[in-house]
């Protein structure tokens, strides 16, 4: 039997905490394993390994969920999924955590099964949630000049970049464009090189700001 993943929930609000450890606590292949306050608390609960995905507010005193991420992705060999939750969705807080190497990001008004799906997307594929308000944020986010590298991708690294962009896993990929997985993932460290970006994330934040989705 496959074990629950284990779901921490970083909020300042405590009533926020109890909603969704409630939700997640239902589910038979989910388990709340940690909760916090700031992003003190999440770095320690990362660092420890008691998480494979943290549900993490923006907006937290001392430590916000912007930093928090930014550290736990540096620090970690392994990081665990991050998913940024906010009440807005043109929160520019929510597209400095994308930059910071958050995983995607949900809306504190989200559907019970859409907080769900989303958990679980995270955590078992290599695929972000990038919702369509992504699209507002990276308007307002967006400047005249395009993203360094971007020029020197070849078109089959574009193509697997906006499909990466647009929410596909690398299988989704493969099958998309009848490639192989490895291919795939030889082509986005192709991108990420040329891109001088760490991840996939900041790979396809620079797509959107550079207007290829």
């Amino acid at each position: 039997m496959t074990a629950p993943l284990r779901i921490a929930l970083i909020d300042d609000e405590e009533l926020i905490r109890t909603g969704f450890a409630a939700i997640i606590g239902a589910e038979p292949d989910l388990e709340v394993s940690a909760q916090g306050a700031d992003g003190v608390d999440a770095l320690n609960i990362a660092r420890a390994g008691r998480a494979d995905v943290l549900l993490m507010d923006v907006r937290m005193p001392k430590v916000d969920g912007i930093e928090a991420t930014e550290r736990i992705v540096n620090e970690l060999a392994s990081p665990p999924k991050i998913l940024v939750v906010t009440t807005f969705d043109n929160d520019d807080y929510v597209w400095q955590a994308l930059r910071a190497g958050a995983d995607g990001f949900l809306l504190k008004r989200t559907q019970v099964e859409d907080l769900l799906s989303a958990v679980r997307l995270v955590a078992r594929t290599d695929a972000l949630l990038f919702p369509e308000a992504i699209r507002r944020l990276a308007d307002a986010a967006r400047s005249s000049k395009t993203p360094r590298g971007i020029d020197e991708l070849s078109s089959r690294e574009r193509e697997v970049l906006v499909l990466a962009a647009k929410g596909l896993s690398n299988a989704e990929i493969a099958a998309e464009i009848f490639l192989g997985r490895e291919t795939v993932k030889t082509h986005l460290s192709s991108v990420y090189t040329k891109l001088g970006v760490r991840d996939r994330t900041q790979a396809v934040i620079a797509a959107y700001e550079a207007g290829l989705v």
